[in-house]
C-alpha cells in the first residue's frame, strides 16, 4: 500500500474513533475534553483528504483502489459526524438537516457513477469546495456549542453557539445550491454526449445508405 493510501485508510479509521469520542460512553466528558478531542479529530482526519490526493498526484501514485477508497472515506466521515450530530448536540443539529446533506452527497455520488458510465466526468465547482470547508467548519462549531454558549475573552465575546447554528444552516443552503450547480452541470454534458451519440449514428446511417446506394449500382 503507498503513502496516499495509507493516509485515506487513516481518515477511515477515525471514523469509528469520532463516533466512539461523540457517544454517551466516551470516559472524559463534563469539562471540555471530550469536545475538544472530537474537533482535533475531525479536523485532522479533514487535512488528510487533501493531502492523500496531493501527493497521489505529486507522485503518480494514482491508483484504482485509491480513486474507490478517497470518494468511500469522505463518505464515510461526514455520514458519521452528522448522524452522530444529531444526538450529540440536537438543539443545533435537527435530524431534516443531517438527512439532507447526506442525501446531497449520495445524489452527488450517484451522478458521478452515471457520468463515469458514460464516459466523461464532472469537475468539482467553487460551490462544491466551499461546501467542504463549510461542512468542517461547521461540524466543529456543533461540536464545541455542546459545552460552551459563548467563549469569554477579556471584554470579547464569541457567541460559539450562534455562531454553529448560523453555520449550520448556512451549510444546508450551500449544500442544495452546490447540488443544483452539479446537477445542471452534469445534464449539460449528459445532453452533449447524447448529441454526439445521435449525430455519430445519422452518419452511421447515411453512410450504409451510400453503400447500399453504390452496391445497388
Amino acid at each position: 500500500m503507498n503513502l496516499p493510501n495509507a493516509i485515506t485508510m487513516s481518515r477511515i479509521a477515525c471514523v469509528p474513533l469520532l463516533i466512539w469520542m461523540l457517544s454517551p460512553v466516551f470516559p472524559f466528558r463534563g469539562s471540555g475534553e471530550q469536545e475538544i478531542f472530537a474537533s482535533l479529530v475531525f479536523v485532522l482526519a479533514s487535512i488528510t483528504d487533501g493531502v492523500d490526493g496531493y501527493l497521489a498526484r505529486k507522485r503518480g501514485q494514482i491508483t484504482t483502489i485509491g480513486m474507490l477508497l478517497d470518494p468511500l472515506a469522505d463518505k464515510l466521515m461526514i455520514t458519521a459526524a452528522f448522524i452522530t450530530l444529531v444526538q450529540f448536540n440536537p438543539h443545533v443539529m435537527k435530524a431534516w438537516i443531517a438527512i439532507l446533506v447526506i442525501g446531497r452527497e449520495f445524489l452527488v455520488s450517484g451522478l458521478r457513477s452515471i457520468a463515469s458510465v458514460e464516459g466523461f466526468t464532472i469537475q468539482a465547482s467553487e460551490l462544491g469546495k466551499l461546501k467542504t470547508v463549510i461542512q468542517i467548519f461547521s461540524v466543529v462549531a456543533v461540536i464545541l456549542a455542546r459545552r460552551w454558549y459563548v467563549w469569554h475573552a477579556g471584554s470579547f465575546i464569541l457567541p460559539v453557539e450562534w455562531i454553529a447554528i448560523a453555520a449550520v444552516y448556512f451549510m444546508a443552503l450551500v449544500s442544495i445550491i452546490s447540488a443544483v450547480d452539479y446537477f445542471v452541470a452534469f445534464w449539460r454534458q449528459i445532453d452533449h454526449a447524447a448529441a454526439g451519440r445521435r449525430a455519430a449514428y445519422v452518419m452511421s446511417r447515411q453512410k450504409d445508405k451510400m453503400a447500399t446506394r453504390n452496391g445497388l449500382s
